[in-house]
């Protein structure tokens, strides 16, 4: 498992003073660097190899402002082409969001999905739960 720890900036607030819930991807996003790594070890974009086809945040608590907020990540699933990975954010030892997003191995010259080769599938498993 993968774990990132961050604190949240105040404009990262919403007008009831919790999170904003458009923050969660994009510290989901952040979080999921090393996975590009497996990618595109120099993250260059224009050697970039992965897609997002969806997205899934579940709200399950508040998050605060200016309390330390840790992001968990796993490989859930690998297959052909694609993996899920799951993310959680945690507050004071609970489980506050989780989000799951589906990354499909992509040609951009050919504009087509690729099928995960050996060595991506070794170093995800990893990751995997």
């Amino acid at each position: 498992m993968l774990s990132e720890k961050l604190m949240p900036r105040f404009c990262d607030t919403d007008v009831l003073g919790h999170i904003n819930n458009t923050v969660l991807p994009v510290w989901f996003e952040a979080a999921r660097t090393p996975i590009f790594k497996i990618f595109t070890p120099d993250l260059n974009p224009k050697a970039w190899k992965l897609i997002v086809a969806k997205v899934e945040v579940t709200f399950k608590g508040e998050l605060f402002y200016g309390q330390e907020v840790e992001i968990k990540t796993v490989i859930e699933r690998v297959g052909n082409s694609s993996f899920v990975i799951l993310q959680q954010a945690w507050q004071h030892q609970e489980c506050c969001a989780e989000g799951r997003t589906t990354m499909v191995r992509y040609d951009f010259a050919t504009k087509s999905s690729k099928s995960l080769s050996q060595q991506e599938r070794e170093s995800l498993a990893h990751f995997m739960v």
